[in-house]
């Protein structure tokens, strides 16, 4: 995509100082420009940047007055950041302005879909799917039987939604993302064999959920698993069988909850954290990176530790865990002095 200064300019409504039929094709820092691409300036201590970079355009912020000659062409705003991020937004969404359906793929008879619909190739659409308007579905992505897709949705190259899930308004989920599989759900039979019990429920994700790359979210055993709305999951999550997460609550890659957890609102959870099956956490909970967490949770608690403890209480244990060796020294020579005074008195009595 190449667009001109004086686009640029114009989407930004900024003061254009320069020829505005220079084009540019790319993004990058100011210390890494190059002829064709577009930077901004917007931290002082990067100034000394704007006098060697070869970017064909900078943003720079309203009072900027460059103290020495300048090779690359001015677009003068009120936030040159925020100017900057305008731009990465209308980028993405040129970008990712895909429509229409591409050959090969498997579309069955009964799936509906709304306007601005686009269908990768080599992909599959299942019977009685549904599908709202403006969503994009990248190539090799499988739908099952009975899916219900809204508005705005976005699912890229890779991903795989078993039936019966239900995607509400503007969610993204990323490549290699797995939505409804069967949850782990077996029992042992009278010779200690375990036998699958069936998972007949599904997945619900409500509005502006986010899935990151390579998560896998299981189909309930009954009922639902239940991401509310505006929960953003990182990459390699496994959220299991009806689990329910609450609205806002943001989860860092590589943590593992397991069936029938409940977790709250705007609760912030860090990577490679586990959580046992069949509790409820609170709202507003903030649980350190690598923490196990094994009981109920209160809201508003934050949490450190495997298992985890009180953060404040993590904190000054900690500090008596890294000095044990000292500590047991001094205990020791505490024991033997002690011991040869007592040892002395008796032979003196």
């Amino acid at each position: 995509m190449v667009f001109t200064a004086g686009q640029i300019a114009g989407i930004l409504e900024g003061e254009l100082l320069g020829n505005s039929e220079v084009t540019v094709h790319k993004l990058a820092k100011i210390e890494e420009g190059e002829e064709g691409t577009l930077t901004f300036l917007a931290n002082p201590k990067y100034t000394s940047h704007i006098y060697s970079t070869k970017a064909s355009i900078t943003i720079v912020n309203k009072d900027f007055v460059p103290e020495h000659e300048l090779k690359t062409i001015l677009i003068k705003v009120e936030d040159a950041y925020e100017a900057f991020a305008k731009i990465l937004e209308f980028y993405n969404e040129v970008k990712n302005n895909k429509k229409g359906i591409e050959e090969p793929v498997f579309k069955s008879e009964t799936a509906t879909y709304g306007t601005d619909f686009y269908l990768g190739a080599f992909s599959y659409l299942g019977n009685n799917v549904t599908i709202g308007d403006n969503v994009k579905i990248y190539p090799n992505v499988y739908i099952g039987d009975n899916v219900s897709i809204a508005n705005n949705v976005t699912i890229f190259a890779g991903a795989k939604i078993y039936s019966e899930t239900v995607i509400g308004n503007n969610c993204v989920i990323n490549s290699g993302v797995v939505i409804g599989s069967d949850g782990f759900g077996f029992s042992p039979d009278k010779n200690g064999e375990y036998q699958k019990v069936p998972q007949t429920g599904n997945v619900i994700l409500k509005d502006n959920v986010d899935v990151g790359a390579g998560t896998t979210i299981d189909r309930a055993t009954l009922g639902s698993t239940i991401l509310h709305k505006g929960v953003k999951l990182d990459n390699h999550i496994q959220i299991a069988h009806n689990v329910e997460i609450g609205e806002h609550t943001v989860i860092a890659a590589q943590t593992g909850i397991a069936g029938s957890t409940k977790i709250g609102r705007r609760c912030m959870i860090g990577g490679q954290v586990g959580i046992v099956g069949h509790i409820k956490i609170g709202d507003n909970v903030k649980i350190q990176a690598q923490s196990g967490i094994g009981r109920n949770i209160k809201s508003n608690e934050v949490l450190q530790g495997s298992p985890a403890l009180n953060y404040g209480d993590y904190n000054k244990s900690y500090v008596y865990f890294k000095n044990l060796p000292k500590i047991l020294n001094r205990i020791d020579e505490l024991e033997k002095k002690y011991s040869d005074h007592y040892k002395n008195e008796t032979e003196n009595h």
